[in-house]
């Protein structure tokens, strides 16, 4: 019985969508319906009718079998302050290929960065945003992440000028001081609150962002490696 993978007609459309940004005529002369799958032999041999490499179109099925792990964030009262994924590559890779992932990672998060090297590990950072190229027992993998270096900061300042906020008209009201004697901790509870806000509001969009560009990176990443077989350097 033939075990070979098959690709539905959803997933076809998929892998030749990651493989390249084809022209709307060559969209037009994919296959518009897929009975029974196809196996990665017969999606290569379409790809090839419309221009597509096989190494592209097996570096899209490869990213749509095996999708980076997401990084739960971590939270601050229930607000995202970081992102993270993490990217199981087929091998490692080249020192000419390394030099083009910096610069992919530092033209999609358009920071220059510092690139380190330890004991096998390659490590681009840029603050708190980092892409570490590493060995694991199944292989290799890339392992992004950052966080948002003023989340807690800003959390404290907006907890503390509220909770200050709370005190002070409790105390000024235990004095029976009122009407325009309210209005510091009023103006402090203002404030306090808009920090928050802002934070609820600020927060969600960075993390979406950040994650968007990280999954750019993971596969741009595994497109790489899949359009150069290992050994094609030193060729």
């Amino acid at each position: 019985m033939n075990s070979e993978r098959r690709y539905g007609e959803d997933e076809v459309r998929q892998i030749f969508a990651r493989a390249a940004e084809a022209a709307e005529e060559e969209r037009a002369r994919l296959p518009s319906r897929v009975d029974g799958g196809l196996t990665l032999g017969e999606l290569q041999a379409v790809g090839l009718e419309v221009g597509l490499p096989e190494e592209r179109v097996a570096a899209a099925a490869a990213e749509l079998d095996t999708p980076p792990r997401v990084v739960p964030p971590r939270r601050l009262l229930g607000v995202p302050i970081s992102a993270g994924r993490i990217v199981q590559l087929p091998r490692e890779l080249t020192d000419r290929e390394w030099q083009f992932l910096v610069a992919e990672l530092r033209a999609t998060f358009d920071a220059k960065g510092e690139v380190t090297a330890e004991g096998g590990i390659r490590e681009w950072s840029n603050g708190n945003l980092h892409a570490v190229l590493e060995q694991t027992e199944a292989g290799h993998r890339l392992r992004l992440g950052t966080r948002k270096g003023d989340a807690l900061e800003t959390t404290f300042v907006g907890a503390m000028f509220s909770v200050m906020a709370v005190i002070v008209a409790f105390i000024m009201v235990a004095d029976g001081r009122a009407d325009a004697a309210l209005m510091v901790p009023a103006l402090m509870g203002f404030g306090g609150g808009g920090v928050l806000v802002a934070n609820a509001l600020r927060l969600p969009r960075w993390a979406g962002e950040r994650e968007r560009q990280m999954e750019h990176i993971a596969a741009w990443t595994q497109s790489l490696l899949a359009a150069a077989p290992p050994g094609a350097e030193e060729a």
